[in-house]
């Protein structure tokens, strides 16, 4: 859910890098994505990605052999094929754009196994009229070469697999200009290949009503251009945009995407995610932060390409004199717990480049926020060890298990490896958009609340295994730890109490 001012960060934008070739096309990035946003280059990534939107793949230009054929022409004609024909049909739809009945919630209802092939040039459209595409809880359904465009889901829902069918493959199509989310997702999901752009609320909103999606594999795409309603300023601090939110994902490859240009976020796992890869993506040039992991656990970051990220969001909360650490990589109370299981027992953040976006890594936790606690903005969920949030209430909370239990702990992340470059006249700021920093709030919030004081600050920044080592910084970068008003240069940052960054080197250019 949301994370209120203090509590979240950033924006991130990325190096163009070569994605896999499933779109069956590749070009290079538009360099000027933002205004003023020259391209520069570390000498360690690619030139070209894959723009999916700019080029999507063809599908079939006649029929599959035994495939039942949508006529455009006909109002309504594929969601009345659908609903007479049996489990497992292929339907493909000729070219031209094909609308369902005028009714609001006229859909499309698949049934189990069913695919649904586009021709080039087939369109569904939804007029702004229907609210869903393709809706139902069938599982395994496929979509591919198809675009998918106009319909009007209200805000959190979501056009494509409205109702989080199971086992769903979204390939080589376009999802565009619709609002609410292109789509949803539920588990054994694959979203490959798709350009989904422009769409009001969210690209995809990783969300089932019931229990966690597990298992969910997003590769390929390009996602840009969404939140067009701009729901942040409609629904302050409501954290509900971007251009994928993940919500109670257990099991998730995100890789080789291009994310850019989206209003707010790139990427935002939000509330109990675990074991996520996120790798060889480039994340461009987003308003706000690349990558946020909140209330999450366990993850690697690996291999991405971050360019130009936040700084839209960033600068804002400069201008308005917000002395927090807002970063293009944010952890906040997430961080590596072997007892949830997962592909590793960290959060591990690797051989990523990061040039000039505003500010690096923050990794955050807030004192007040805890199960249970009225600061507790993600919906009265608790932590994945503790499943009755009532059990985190005094007398009890202020002894283990629950005292270390009842939190999302920001603790066991590794950042090494990784380029981290800053150029001032790019980014056209000098000390708030170049830093890197671990902190948390002083604790004052609920009476009854075990956390109160330093004790958070100092267990973050000490105690909770967080390390920075053998990292490549180029730039005017400073650090911050323990709290927003303890900012330090580079040696005080690797000498003790921090001991952070051993292995690293730091290289300022003259006039920095």
């Amino acid at each position: 859910m949301a994370i209120r001012r203090r509590h979240w960060a950033g924006a991130a934008a990325a190096l163009a890098l070569v994605l896999p070739a499933t779109a069956g096309c590749t070009s290079s990035p538009d360099a000027s994505a933002k205004p003023g946003g020259a391209p520069t280059t570390s000498g360690t990534a690619a030139t070209t990605v894959a723009r999916v939107c700019a080029a999507p793949a063809d599908g079939p230009g006649k029929a599959p052999e035994g495939a039942v054929t949508v006529d455009p022409k006909v109002v309504g004609d594929l969601a009345a094929k659908t609903k007479k024909s049996p489990p497992n049909t292929t339907f493909w739809l000729r070219p031209g754009t094909h609308r369902l009945d005028p009714d609001r919630f006229a859909q499309v209802i698949p049934k189990k196994g069913d695919r649904f092939v586009g021709a080039p040039g087939a369109v569904l459209d939804g007029g702004k009229k229907n609210q869903y595409a393709f809706g139902g809880t069938a599982a395994d359904v496929t979509i591919s070469h198809l675009t998918v465009q106009g319909f009007v889901a209200p805000p959190d829902e979501g056009v494509v697999n409205h109702d989080s069918g199971d086992g769903w493959v979204i390939e080589h199509s376009t999802i565009q200009r619709n609002s609410g989310a292109g789509l949803m997702a539920g588990a054994r999901q694959q979203v490959r290949a798709n350009c989904l752009r422009d769409n009001g609320q969210y690209g995809m909103n990783a969300y089932k009503s019931k229990g966690r999606i597990k298992g969910l594999v997003v590769e390929g795409n390009e996602i840009v251009g969404n939140n067009t309603g701009d729901w942040e300023k409609k629904r302050e601090g409501c954290g509900c945009t971007g251009g994928i939110k993940f919500w109670a994902v257990d099991g998730a490859d995100v890789r080789g995407n291009w994310v850019h240009d989206n209003r707010g976020t790139g990427l935002w796992a939000d509330t109990n995610n675990n074991d996520f890869r996120i790798e060889d993506n480039v994340l461009e040039a987003n308003d706000g932060a690349a990558l946020i992991y909140e209330t999450s656990y366990n993850a690697v970051v690996r291999n991405n390409t971050i360019r130009r990220n936040n700084w839209v969001e960033g600068r804002e909360r400069a201008d308005e004199g917000d002395s927090f650490p807002f970063a293009t990589v944010y952890l906040s109370e997430s961080g590596g717990e072997p007892r949830v299981p997962a592909r590793t027992d960290k959060i591990e953040i690797y051989g990523n480049v990061l040039e000039d976006n505003w500010s690096g890594i923050t990794l955050w936790e807030n004192a007040d926020r805890f199960c249970n606690s009225p600061a507790n903005t993600s919906s009265g969920d608790c932590t994945l060890l503790v499943p009755k949030t009532s059990r985190c209430s005094a007398p009890a909370i202020a002894k283990e298990p629950l005292y270390s239990d009842c939190r999302w702990r920001t603790q066991r992340v590794d950042i090494h490896d990784n380029r981290f470059v800053l150029d001032p006249k790019v980014v056209k700021c000098r000390t708030e958009c170049g830093r890197m920093a671990v902190l948390a709030n002083y604790g004052t919030y609920p009476d009854w609340s075990p956390y109160k004081g330093e004790k958070v600050a100092e267990a973050i920044t000490g105690k909770q295994h967080n390390r920075w080592y053998d990292n490549d910084y180029r730039g005017p970068w400073s650090f911050v730890a323990h709290d927003p008003s303890r900012t330090l240069d580079f040696k005080e940052w690797q000498a003790g109490p921090y001991r952070q960054d051993a292995g690293s080197t730091l290289r300022v250019r003259d006039g920095d």
